[in-house]
């Protein structure tokens, strides 16, 4: 079966009230075997003993010196292979970041009881708007009411995963193989987006996005995972858990991860930068990870600069016409330490 995607690029304003994205570019780590968790707590930020088949963490996979590999969304699936069920950690995150996670997870797992692996088998679709909750309803069989929320934000239904995902707009992550998930999301009848307008809503809400390219230059800090609750500074020691302390209680991180609009003639280009305006002169303010630029040219830019709120003229490189602002952000880059 295949399904027809809008290939256009709205803004936020101009999305409709309920909507699809296809994630061709999502993907996640299996983690399954008698060790899973015993291996994944040594490895990543969050705590993985506290997850339970219903919890979803936001963690990062760091290198020995502290610097992120990957961010991602962990939960907990049971897979059915062939007569067997297998519960199985899964780090959501996008392709691009997962194959460098992946070989540094294998690297030193072949030391545990554990298999770790790309679900190459699963397919990521966003439902994403006000009818959401009815829509998910509608899809399941009816014995089956729980709707994942923000107490219980995984819900399994057979071989369905349901994640909810919290913000502005309610998010729904639905995961299952490609062809039942394929026929599912063709009985919904509703318009389905690119990639890109998953990338939209994560800029928008704040969430790091790392490629290839800024994958290992950036501690967690950097990319505000303490303030969306992506560190835990309590379950004692993971790989590059020194320098992630050593930033928080000293500190010493001068950069965060912030939200910016600006109005376009031009597409973006891929390595432009963002400047700000020193007296008569420009000098480079930050690094852009990623961006989304919709037809009507309004671009939405996550980028990493100075933490220190001083307010400064912003411009992009490339256009130096353009006038960049810094957009809200839904948290604070000040919450304490757990």
């Amino acid at each position: 079966m295949t399904l027809s995607i809008n290939t256009e690029q709205p803004s936020l304003a101009q999305l409709p009230n309920t909507f699809v994205i296809q994630l061709s570019d999502f993907s996640a780590i299996s983690l399954s075997g008698e060790e899973q968790s015993q291996y994944l707590q040594g490895q990543i930020t969050c705590d993985v003993n506290t997850s339970n088949e219903n919890s979803l963490h936001i963690g990062a996979h760091c290198d020995a010196q502290g610097k992120v590999f990957s961010v991602f969304r962990l939960i907990n699936r049971t897979m059915h292979q062939t007569t067997e069920q297998e519960s199985a950690h899964l780090l959501l995150q996008p392709k691009a970041t997962l194959e460098t996670s992946l070989k540094e997870l294998k690297k030193f797992g072949v030391f545990a009881k554990v298999t770790i692996e790309e679900t190459k088998q699963l397919s990521f679709y966003a439902l994403v708007g006000e009818q959401a909750v009815d829509l998910i309803q509608s899809l399941m069989p009816q014995e089956s009411s729980q709707i994942p929320d923000s107490l219980s934000p995984v819900v399994q239904i057979g071989s369905t995963t349901i994640v909810y995902i919290s913000g502005q707009q309610a998010r729904y992550l639905l995961i299952d193989e490609t062809e039942k998930l394929t026929a599912m999301i063709a009985q919904l009848s509703l318009p389905i987006y690119q990639q890109g307008v998953w990338q939209l809503l994560e800029i928008n809400q704040g969430f790091p996005l790392l490629c290839a390219k800024s994958s290992g230059q950036y501690v967690p800090q950097m990319l505000n995972l303490q303030a969306i609750n992506g560190i835990s500074f309590t379950k004692g020691c993971y790989l590059g858990q020194e320098t992630v302390a050593r930033m928080q209680y000293l500190g010493k991180n001068k950069r965060a991860l912030f939200s910016l609009n600006v109005q376009l003639a031009q597409p973006l280009t891929n390595d432009d930068v963002v400047e700000k305006q020193l007296g008569e002169n420009w000098r480079k303010a930050g690094d852009i990870l990623a961006s989304y630029q919709a037809d009507d040219g309004s671009c939405e830019i996550q980028a990493i600069l100075s933490n220190d709120n001083e307010k400064q003229n912003l411009r992009l490189k490339s256009q130096v016409e353009s006038v960049v602002t810094i957009a809200d952000l839904p948290y604070s880059l000040n919450k304490k330490a757990d």
